[in-house]
């Protein structure tokens, strides 16, 4: 196939487009991950705080989360600017002591994590949204796709998302 302007054109304004794009939770996965750190958080929060009530059985409650708890504990004692860093290295991969931790952790206790951190932002024991963040267009439109997901996909997708971040101290 030759590509052409018109021919890349199409296919970027078809990337949300899922009525012809066959698998909307690989589109919307990768879409997700070309975001910046700040919006890739940005749009954790929104979805557990907007969509959080549909998502928060399957992730607590498959979950082992006192696996996490002591995590969740650290960053409850750290400043707000302490907690901001280790969520943005905890999505940028980078290695450190808290990422590999955060990398041992199941799936499920992921998505567990990261929904607890929501609560414990909205409770006001870790630093909350910026009241004035202006999420991109990208990062905006991840969040209209994800909301339009079934259950099943948004699961899947946040799962994917979660469980890509931090750093395997097992891996090679």
């Amino acid at each position: 196939m030759t590509f052409t302007a018109d021919s890349t054109q199409s296919f970027f304004s078809g990337a949300f487009n899922y009525s012809t794009q066959g698998d909307a939770v690989a589109a919307t996965v990768a879409v997700f991950t070309n975001l910046s750190v700040d919006d890739q958080l940005a749009v954790l929060w929104y979805a557990y705080t907007e969509m959080g009530r549909s998502i928060t059985p399957a992730a607590t409650g498959a979950a082992r989360l006192q696996l996490a708890e002591g995590l969740l504990n650290q960053i409850k004692q750290m400043s707000h600017a302490e907690q901001l860093q280790v969520m943005r290295d905890l999505a940028a991969k980078r290695n450190t002591q808290f990422t590999r931790s955060y990398g041992v952790l199941s799936a499920n206790t992921k998505l567990a994590f990261w929904y607890e951190l929501s609560e414990l932002m909205v409770k006001g024991f870790v630093v909350p949204m910026p009241p004035n963040y202006q999420l991109s267009r990208d990062g905006a439109q991840v969040l209209e796709t994800l909301k339009q997901l079934d259950f099943g996909q948004q699961i899947t997708v946040l799962r994917k998302v979660v469980t890509d971040m931090g750093v395997d101290p097992l891996a090679d």
